[in-house]
């Protein structure tokens, strides 16, 4: 869609302590996401919140919440990364399970073998798909856990005592470790080497996808070389698509399923996980009111279009006027400099993009509900 020769920019980026974003895979803008969530959740047997309860409830995690308890009246990220484990009316935590789940049930048994487990589907799904659901959602759990830890380097006083930082940052590393390692356990009890190659894969590229963010979001002076829309999805893949991707392969290997089936659910996963991407970092853009306070990240889909757009000698010109007598940015100026061009319009037309490309691979499965499901998932995170 996009020619591989895009110009690499240069941008200034200013100190942004305190936005960096956790994909949680919610859609904040459709008013009937929640719709689409609890219909789909029925559909595959019972509530996906309920996934991860057996590591949830174990007494090693036990443990470590209560030392977690400790960190309340401070302003460590985790807290809040925890208290929406718990309840979080705007964000589905559990989505990529669900979109497993909902694939392996829309696929159904392999043609190909007769297995003697099939009497064991619980709607339709094998109890080793379930176990991959969980086994997916706990290692993106443990990569938002890990992704709140601090940046010490960072810390003024009106972040609060140093040492609850520190202490927080323990903890994430704690219980993030803790969850991964869950993770990594039953990944081998589902005995199949081609699902372990694939979902350890993920986690190597979730590892790359995340330095790539951080080495472009962060750099000293403020002063970083800017992604192209080539190199932003890539780098999105590998830090949001990829897991999503390859579970929704490994849901297909572990029924036996053709290589076609499995290229299929790849790639429904792939670009989903790129159109939900598109549709957060466009939310700033489309849902934001006139004096309302604003902020996004200068490596969202529309900035990096609108840089490209624009040119770099330009985007210099707006961050120079957008920036303040105390050398602060506003970001309502920038906004509407973004806004007035087309780069919010180019991000959307890419987000209906791989939201459309979705909603073509999974057509290859036989129609049923879960199918339905699928289908408005992808249709509902290309909707603002």
């Amino acid at each position: 869609m996009f020619p591989a020769t895009w110009s690499r920019l240069s941008r200034v980026v200013f100190s942004s302590r305190g936005q960096r974003t956790l994909s949680l895979f919610s859609s904040s803008g459709p008013s009937n996401w929640s719709k689409v969530v609890s219909d789909a959740e029925k559909i595959v047997g019972y509530p996906t919140s309920f996934m991860s309860l057996r590591c949830l409830l174990s007494d090693e995690l036990s443990n470590v919440a209560m030392h977690v308890r400790k960190l309340v009246g401070t302003q460590h990220p985790l807290l809040n990364t925890a208290r929406g484990f718990v309840s979080d009316s705007r964000n589905n935590l559990q989505m990529r399970g669900l979109i497993v789940l909902l694939l392996s049930k829309a696929a159904g048994p392999g043609h190909a073998v007769s297995d003697p487990l099939a009497q064991d589907m619980v709607s339709g799904i094998y109890p080793s798909q379930r176990n991959l659901a969980e086994i997916t959602e706990l290692i993106h759990t443990a990569f938002l856990v890990h992704r709140g830890i601090v940046d010490l380097k960072e810390w003024t006083v009106s972040d609060g005592p140093l040492k609850d930082m520190e202490f927080g940052n323990k903890m994430a590393v704690l219980s993030g470790d803790f969850l991964l390692a869950n993770a990594c356990t039953g990944l081998a009890q589902l005995d199949n080497t081609k699902v372990v190659e694939l979902i350890s894969s993920s986690i190597g590229d979730l590892v790359q996808g995340i330095y790539y963010e951080n080495s472009n979001s962060t750099e000293e002076n403020n002063v970083t070389g800017g992604l192209d829309v080539a190199a932003w999805e890539e780098q999105t893949f590998l830090s949001h698509g990829s897991l999503l991707a390859k579970s929704c392969q490994a849901a297909m290997e572990l029924a036996h399923h053709d290589k076609k089936s499995q290229r299929l659910a790849y790639k429904y996963g792939k670009h989903l996980s790129l159109s939900h991407k598109l549709n957060s970092d466009l939310q700033p853009f489309v849902k934001s009111s006139a004096g309302e306070s604003v902020s996004f990240s200068f490596s969202s889909a529309p900035v990096v279009f609108h840089r490209q757009i624009v040119g770099q000698e330009r985007w210099h010109q707006q961050l120079h006027q957008a920036t303040t007598l105390r050398n602060q940015l506003d970001y309502s100026k920038l906004l509407a400099a973004v806004k007035s061009e087309k780069g919010v319009s180019s991000a959307v037309d890419l987000c209906c993009y791989h939201g459309n490309k979705a909603l073509e691979a999974i057509q290859a499965f036989p129609s049923s509900e879960a199918r339905s499901a699928l289908e408005n998932i992808a249709s509902t995170i290309t909707k603002f």
